[in-house]
């Protein structure tokens, strides 16, 4: 069982990790976050902060893809890990692959775009190189092909995916194991206001298999932490998670409750129970403060009885188009 001070490593890679990480979409993608649009605390001064605060903390695993900020994001962690080596030393990076369905010949798309996004970051490796999502035209055996490929030209140490079904993860994982690669990881949408990983059996099938569940979007774009609510809600260009904040506000009284004798916030008592559920919850971070509020979630464990108040309490989650389309997990 995954503990608030367990260490892990995965599959494939010798390098361990504490049981959170960093989520970085917003940094640097504009479109969606905005650097000095309505998100007008984040800045490329208070990233390296949130970065050195992370570290600080024993936090090591930043989370980026491609296609944030069009790159941007690889573009920031690069000039971060350039301008510290002992930055680099400590961090273990994971980013993702688009595999969009026009990219037929997965192999030559995927291994020119790790390339493309080593260049970015300016490393020679990456810890952890995902599929973004299960939306690729090609078949679990050429995907398989071309994660291994990139595996034996030590160009990421650990491959995984993410938004991945239990029978696509189960797939993916008998193709790549057939080729002597474990699957590593499954990142997906989890938190107390998206049960459905658990509830479904994903969890419970990732720790079958040796794969190591990411969570992202843990406390709910926010919605979690306590500092909004029914009377003051968040922006609406943040999706995830949207449910009627009447419904929120009663989760995150109990989180308040719970956190009061850990002497911990909400945010954190939400991570914690993703952590005790056997995930890695991956929030984002754009200042230093962020950094060490997420990293309160480390050190201490919540009780049996605490865990049971929250699962009465959490969310199945939420079925829109989209979703049914990209996430499968």
């Amino acid at each position: 069982m995954v503990t608030a001070t367990s260490s892990l490593s995965f599959p494939g890679s010798s390098r361990s990790f504490a049981p959170l990480g960093v989520g970085t979409w917003a940094w640097g993608d504009k479109s969606t976050w905005g650097m000095g649009g309505y998100d007008t605390g984040i800045s490329e001064a208070t990233i390296a902060e949130a970065f050195d605060a992370s570290l600080e903390a024993g936090v090591t695993l930043f989370d980026t893809a491609e296609v944030y900020g069009d790159g941007e994001s690889e573009r920031i962690i690069g000039r971060l890990l350039k301008g510290d080596p002992a930055r680099r030393e400590r961090a273990l990076i994971a980013t993702k692959f688009m595999p969009a369905p026009w990219k037929l010949n997965v192999r030559t798309a995927l291994r020119s775009a790790l390339e493309a996004s080593l260049e970015r970051l300016g490393v020679d490796r990456v810890d952890l190189y995902q599929l973004h999502g299960p939306v690729s035209l090609r078949s679990h055996s050429a995907l398989a092909d071309a994660l291994a490929e990139v595996v034996e030209a030590k160009l990421c140490d650990a491959v995984g995916v993410s938004n991945y079904s239990i029978g696509e993860m189960g797939s993916i994982h008998a193709q790549l194991a057939a080729r002597g690669v474990p699957l590593s990881s499954n990142q997906i949408e989890y938190s107390l206001l998206r049960r459905r990983p658990e509830t479904t059996g994903l969890i419970e099938a990732c720790r079958r298999l040796g794969v190591v569940p990411l969570a992202y979007s843990p406390i709910g774009q926010g919605r979690l932490t306590g500092k909004y609510s029914a009377a003051n809600p968040p922006p609406k260009e943040r999706t995830f998670s949207a449910h009627p904040m009447e419904q929120v506000d009663r989760i995150t009284a109990e989180l308040a409750r719970i956190g009061e004798p850990h002497d911990r916030t909400p945010a954190q008592v939400s991570l914690a129970w993703l952590i005790a559920k056997g995930a890695v919850p991956i929030p984002g971070a754009k200042n230093a403060e962020q950094a060490s509020q997420n990293a309160g979630a480390l050190g201490w464990s919540l009780t049996p009885e605490e865990l049971e108040v929250l699962d009465g309490l959490a969310l199945s989650g939420q079925r829109t188009i989209s979703q049914r389309i990209w996430q499968h997990g």
